[in-house]
């Protein structure tokens, strides 16, 4: 399929700089390349919200949280309990 496109001077210097580099042959090399990357971005990005979502739901599903000065002050105190062990008080 014959298609026109048309780019910004910085893209079309971007183009020709990869065909006069040899890593591409042609204009239409560098385009696919361009597609193939952000159709595989695309598909990363799909992906990492998904898992977000999935964990926002497990989230969600465990039940209300704690407020946070309860939880600190269990954690001191049980971090404050392992030192007072170890240094045998």
């Amino acid at each position: 399929m014959q298609m026109n496109i048309n780019l910004t001077p910085q893209l079309e210097e971007m183009v020709r700089t990869k065909v006069s580099s040899g890593l591409y042959n042609s204009a239409s090399e560098v385009v696919r390349e361009a597609l193939r990357l952000m159709e595989r971005e695309d598909q990363v990005r799909a992906a990492t919200l998904a898992q977000l979502r999935q964990d926002i739901q497990q989230g969600i599903d465990s039940g209300p949280g704690r407020p946070a000065a309860e939880v600190f002050d269990r954690l001191e105190a049980k971090y404050l309990d392992m030192a007072r062990e170890r240094d045998g008080r």
